[in-house]
């Protein structure tokens, strides 16, 4: 498996990546999915979400993912009603915020551990605590923030042999 392509989030102020998936919860609990394509090796959940913490609540402001024929499956596919903002109710959990330096790549999922951590735990949609985990320091030269190190770009139809 590859690195993923990370979450966005908007946590005071800043933009920063979301080693989470909050969607995927409300799928599992019955929240209609649509049949979302993965496009890359670095994104198999076949979208993106864009998320924003106000007043210590979890809010997607934003979606953008491929579906059959490459169509384009946004927020309001999803939400038709909350397209703009949609609050997190169904998620309870962690978030994972990496912070500095790349320590050790991890080529699966989110796994790259970073010089730091940020991990807020939620209770629907509710952010209960934040808590910054120190996991070590960087040699020099160490590529600084999060991304992805290798994918494969799919053909349309292609999943890179992933069943469906």
């Amino acid at each position: 498996m590859t690195a993923q392509i990370s979450e966005s989030l908007r946590l005071d102020g800043e933009q920063v990546p979301m080693m989470a998936t909050p969607l995927s919860q409300y799928f599992e609990l019955g929240g209609e999915k649509p049949e979302f394509q993965a496009t890359c090796s670095a994104l198999w959940r076949g979208y993106r979400g864009s998320w924003e913490i106000i007043d210590d609540r979890l809010y997607l402001v934003g979606l953008q993912g491929t579906g059959p024929g490459g169509r384009t499956i946004t927020q309001k596919d999803l939400f038709p009603n909350y397209a703009e903002r949609a609050f997190a109710h169904w998620y309870s959990g962690t978030i994972r915020i990496p912070r500095g330096k790349l320590l050790e790549y991890v080529h699966a999922g989110f796994g790259s551990q970073y010089e730091q951590d940020l991990i807020l735990t939620l209770d629907r949609g509710v952010v209960v605590s934040r808590q910054f985990i120190h996991n070590g320091t960087a040699p020099e030269g160490a590529s600084e923030g999060y991304s992805p190190a290798a994918m494969t770009v799919f053909q349309q139809g292609d999943t890179g042999g992933k069943q469906e």
